[in-house]
């Protein structure tokens, strides 16, 4: 499945030296022909080359909006393709990106129990030990402790990492994603809503007319900084840290600080001028881990010479390529760990042969393309990101997690419904927060509240309540590591204006040395038989370092304990 994507944001204004080029440079109105509708475009700049980029975009029938200076890139609009093809020759233009959407996650579908498909969940006492089984001698466990075996796993319990390393409410993660629910009881202990930004307005239709985000819940189409219309940021808030309150579950790391830097449409959609604000927004304002599990639509595979596409495809996806390199390199130069889901497509992304996802937006214009690997998954193939795969219960990759010797770094659970005898099993998916609204919009809980699905949990305590969801994807693994990440900030981290702050270099060397490694499996042709056809996933690499696993899956127990 997809995950993640976005819409369009004011550019920063330039300064009042540019503002005296744009007025002479640019003509009062750019012109418009009826073929030819005006288009909003982020037009990246090669290194000192502003001034000349401006003149290309003026001389092309476009006006210069305004500029982003430590991105280097120019928001203009101008007269479609014939605008974008005059900009391409310009050696001052490096990539254009039409201002649009992006992104998607993996999930198992949600059955409704008794009608087929995934079984209900068994009642707690006979599905899962007691949680007190996972304390060990040192705390007490969350109410739904018992269902997390991604936890038990990499020992993020209260008898493990979180009784040794809890976390710092100083240490800021970020969640660029479609929005936190920053008032679920099981985030708002640790959210925090001033720091918190939306960088999305919805959009309730495509440029054809389909249904995209839907009607606006707020006025102007803007929600707030602490809502999400689609649900995948707030399980992934969660996992990263849900508090130890007493209700419902824990995250990795239950007391560091969730910041909403929201990118994400309603629709789950991920444009680009979003994640670049997100990304800027991180940097300067002290976040120390971002979480992005998504990829930047609307191309899977970000080819920048594929001669399977036109030359204003070729540079859009140019533009995606440079523009988030440069913001996140922007990012990481400004002390911001990267963390980034690899992706849910089975793919092994060292040897892609066809993309039929792309372009999805507007909707419904995908063709089948062939590509390589000069294409790129954005960002979890740029550089400076750490990316992980997913497994199962039993270790295992999970069957639809995205692999390869050079863009895997480290794996974390993700969910796996296949991973076990009997059947697809919803337990073996992560839980982690949803929100109430979500679920009813989707017709997951009854009128008196009552979960209608074995994938969703409520859980009750001392007259509060509160709603969980399994889903499975490398958007799930994501957070564990970030998670980690944000355990060893807290450890390892120099006071700073902010709270504290940890060169990433440092962060990314101590999350593969605290990682468990897993070796290839044997034979390393690995064939998952779904019921549905067999499919066969190739390992390479040692077990120090493999297309499946990376340096190994997350070890929040050792990363809690491990000297620097």
């Amino acid at each position: 499945m997809k995950y993640a994507r976005g819409r369009r944001l004011a550019g920063v204004t330039a300064a009042a030296a540019l503002a005296a080029i744009l007025a002479a440079a640019a003509p009062a109105t750019a012109t418009a022909t009826a073929a030819e509708p005006l288009r909003d475009y982020l037009v990246f700049y090669a290194d000192g080359a502003r001034d000349r980029a401006l003149r290309a975009i003026t001389d092309g029938g476009g006006a210069a909006l305004s500029t982003e200076p430590k991105l280097r890139y120019i928001v203009a609009e101008g007269p479609g393709p014939r605008f974008v093809e005059t900009l391409a020759a310009s050696d001052a233009v490096a990539g254009i990106s039409s201002d649009r959407r992006i992104g998607a996650a993996t999930a198992l579908p949600a059955t409704p129990a008794g009608t087929g498909g995934l079984p209900a969940a068994p009642a707690a006492a006979t599905a899962f030990p007691d949680g007190n089984a996972l304390l060990g001698k040192r705390g007490k466990a969350e109410p739904l402790a018992a269902r997390q075996w991604d936890m038990k796993m990499i020992g993020a319990t209260a008898g493990g990492s979180h009784a040794t390393a809890p976390g710092d409410r100083k240490v800021l993660v970020g969640v660029i994603d479609t929005g936190v629910d920053g008032k679920h009881p099981d985030i708002a202990p640790n959210f925090d809503a001033a720091r918190s930004r939306n960088f999305v307005t919805d959009r309730p239709d495509d440029p054809n007319g389909a249904e995209l985000d839907g009607p606006c819940e707020f006025d102007g189409c803007k929600d707030p900084a602490d809502w999400d219309d689609d649900g995948h940021g707030t399980h992934v808030a969660s996992t990263i840290a849900s508090p130890a309150n007493g209700l419902g579950i824990a995250g990795v790391a239950p007391k560091v600080t969730i910041v909403n830097l929201r990118a994400g449409q309603d629709s789950g959609l991920f444009f680009l001028k979003p994640s670049l604000d997100a990304l800027t927004y991180a940097a300067d304002n002290g976040i120390d881990v971002v979480n992005m599990s998504y990829y930047v639509d609307p191309w899977l595979f970000n080819c920048a010479a594929n001669p399977a596409d036109s030359k204003a495809e070729q540079l859009e996806q140019r533009g995606i390529i440079t523009g988030m390199q440069r913001a996140l390199d922007y990012a990481r130069e400004h002390g911001v760990t990267l963390i980034s889901a690899i992706g849910n497509n089975s793919t092994d992304l060292g040897k892609p042969r066809t993309d039929t996802s792309s372009p999805d937006y507007p909707l419904e214009t995908e063709r089948t393309r062939t590509v390589d690997n000069s294409c790129l998954n954005v960002p979890a193939e740029s550089k400076g990101v750490i990316s992980v795969s997913a497994v199962g219960p039993s270790k295992r990759k999970s069957y639809f997690s995205d692999y390869g010797t050079e863009q895997t770094d480290l794996a974390a659970p993700g969910g796996d419904e296949h991973d076990g005898s009997g059947g697809p099993d919803v337990n073996r998916l992560i839980l982690a927060a949803a929100p109430e609204h979500v679920l009813r919009k989707q017709g997951l809980i009854a009128a008196d509240g009552a979960p209608k699905s074995s994938a969703v949990v409520r859980d009750c305590q001392n007259g509060v309540c509160a709603y969980y969801q399994y889903l499975a994807g490398t958007s799930m693994a994501a957070p564990h590591a970030t998670g980690v990440a944000a355990i060893l900030v807290a450890r390892f981290g120099a006071p700073s204006a902010d709270g504290v702050t940890m060169p990433p270099a440092d962060v990314e060397r101590l999350l593969y040395a605290t990682a468990t490694a897993r070796g290839c499996p044997s034979p390393k042709a690995y064939v998952y038989d779904l019921g549905q056809g067999k499919d066969t996933h190739v390992c390479e690499g040692r077990k120090a370092r493999n297309g499946f696993y990376g340096h190994g899956i997350v070890d929040a127990a050792e990363a809690a304990t491990a000297s620097r």
